[in-house]
């Protein structure tokens, strides 16, 4: 029977962390980066149909920004929404009185909740097989609905 040393065990333990550790953060820097909506490719489910969009997502050790941008048609305004929160802390930033944001990932989908007057929605960012960017969004009292996004 053969024995291991404390080092060595310690050390293979070290290893497997340490390469878990960083294929995480490899597939969360997968977003990273400016991506435009594709309107043809996204299903609005009978809600105003985003005419352009852009979403950029920053992920940086623990600190993960999220800036939207859309024009909705037959709109006459930009309408721009960012969050910046600390996922690595576990924090919820709030904007106003009735407003926060929350982010964290669920594996390789960041996950973004903002509760507005007590509605709460949850939007979810992942990466399909062809590198499109998928956004599936749910509000209360609507249908979810799903946009598609290319890299910049």
């Amino acid at each position: 029977m053969r024995t291991y040393s404390t080092t060595t065990i310690s050390g293979v333990i070290f290893a497997t962390l340490l390469c878990t550790f960083s294929v995480f953060a490899r597939e969360h820097s997968a977003l990273n980066g400016t991506w435009a909506l594709v309107p043809a490719k996204s299903d609005f489910a009978g809600q105003p149909v985003v005419q352009t969009g852009t979403v950029t997502i920053a992920d940086r050790e623990g600190i993960i920004i999220v800036s939207r941008s859309f024009v909705y048609e037959g709109a006459t305004e930009t309408f721009y929404y960012n969050d910046v929160t600390d996922s690595e802390h576990n924090a919820t930033i709030h904007t106003g009185k009735d407003l926060k944001s929350k982010t964290s990932w669920d594996h390789d989908v960041l996950k973004v909740t903002t509760t507005q007057s007590g509605a709460v929605t949850i939007e979810r960012y992942s990466l399909a097989p062809d590198g499109a960017m998928i956004v599936s969004v749910e509000r209360p009292g609507r249908k979810p609905i799903s946009l598609v996004f290319e890299r910049q």
